[in-house]
């Protein structure tokens, strides 16, 4: 138990296999609450779930269009003196 009615549990489902550096955090009832993800073994996992989030966060943001980031990279850049 690691405290307050959450337990560890492998990741053991019926459709899914088992997967080494992946455990469940569940309620008293079995409910899964969170996920551990062992980062040595699946940063790169980590990376793919974390740009999900990042795109689903930021879909109603205004979008650019190529045209205008071109004209944006194309200015030339005024640069500050430093004190």
């Amino acid at each position: 138990m690691l405290g307050r009615g959450v337990y560890s549990v492998p990741m053991e489902t019926k459709h899914s296999v088992e997967m080494p550096g992946v455990e469940f955090l569940v309620n008293e009832r079995g409910q899964r609450r969170a996920v551990l993800i062992d980062l040595k073994k699946h940063g790169a996992l980590w990376e793919d779930l974390y740009d999900a989030y990042l795109v689903q966060a930021r879909r109603r943001e205004p979008r650019e269009s190529l045209a205008q980031v071109k004209r944006l990279l194309s200015r030339p850049t005024k640069r500050r003196r430093r004190a």
